[in-house]
């Protein structure tokens, strides 16, 4: 027998996990980048992005022949600086898509939780809210939420929370019922662990690879929904930038003054992009199932 045929061999073999590819090296590179220039947003932003400067309104990057010195990406229609302002957007897209995300993970968790240790009508009832939350397309909800109660961020980051809870209540729901038969939950039921015990001491751990996956892709449906939502003026309110609110206002200059939809948007991409593949990366180390393939 071979050494790549031996079983013990092919056993090691899966057991190890699987190597980031270039792309995903590139992504995760960006993400960390991304999230570094977000957290030190007040610190490296050239001005304040609210600051405005009607002389210097309309200046395209460096390289062009109208640039103004020290607007390195240029300004937009008051003369702010679309770097500072990307910079203090991408701060808030992201606070408000983590918030969001925390949110979702929160309530998805606990419902999904108790529909997986209880039977009857509760998981039923829990079952039929998640089937209603996939078949109800939930940015015409976030809309209309948004057009009654107001575009405060309050209310935003709770439409937000909102989105894709059901995702997380159908994994946990999942895994909560197959390790509620597993040997070692009888024997703690039968030592006398209560539910909550039992939930909190030998479910909750197993369930934080498949959560940690969820959330990182989840974060980046909600970026494109904030951004979706302030572009279309009922998420983050002017001054204050946010990505989806740059390209919102500076749509109607895009002939003339492209560069103030190209940063932000850029930016959207890039996180959207690398967030997604970082999550594919974190899923195929989390599954045995993925691993060397």
């Amino acid at each position: 027998m071979t050494i790549a045929a031996d079983p013990a061999f092919a056993a090691e073999r899966r057991r190890k996990p699987r190597r980031a590819d270039p792309i995903q090296k590139v992504a995760i590179g960006i993400a960390a980048l991304l999230a570094a220039s977000a957290l030190l947003a007040p610190l490296i932003a050239p001005y304040d992005p609210l600051a405005q400067s009607l002389l210097s309104r309309l200046r395209p990057p460096i390289g062009f022949e109208r640039f103004a010195a020290g607007h390195f990406a240029g300004t937009d229609e008051l003369g702010r600086d679309v770097l500072s302002r990307s910079l203090h957007g991408l701060r808030l897209t992201l606070a408000l898509a983590f918030a969001g995300a925390v949110i979702g993970l929160l309530i998805g968790g606990a419902l999904g939780l108790i529909a997986g240790l209880r039977r009857g009508w509760v998981e039923d009832t829990i079952m039929a809210l998640v089937d209603m939350q996939i078949a109800i397309p939930f940015t015409l909800v976030a809309l209309l939420v948004l057009s009654l109660m107001g575009s405060s961020l309050t209310v935003l980051v709770l439409v937000l929370g909102i989105a894709g809870w059901e995702q997380y209540a159908r994994i946990v729901r999942a895994e909560a019922r197959r390790l509620s038969v597993q040997p070692f939950l009888e024997a703690a039921r039968t030592a006398g662990a209560g539910p909550v015990y039992t939930a909190v001491r030998h479910i909750l751990p197993n369930l934080v690879s498949p959560l940690v996956v969820q959330f990182t892709l989840a974060l980046s449906n909600i970026v494109i929904l904030e951004s979706t939502l302030s572009f279309l003026g009922l998420g983050v309110q002017p001054p204050q930038p946010s990505l989806g609110s740059m390209v919102g206002l500076g749509r109607d200059y895009m002939p003339t003054a492209p560069w103030i939809v190209l940063a932000p948007a850029a930016l959207i991409v890039a996180l959207t992009f690398s967030v997604q593949i970082l999550g594919d990366w974190l899923r195929d180390r989390a599954d045995v199932r993925l691993r060397d393939r």
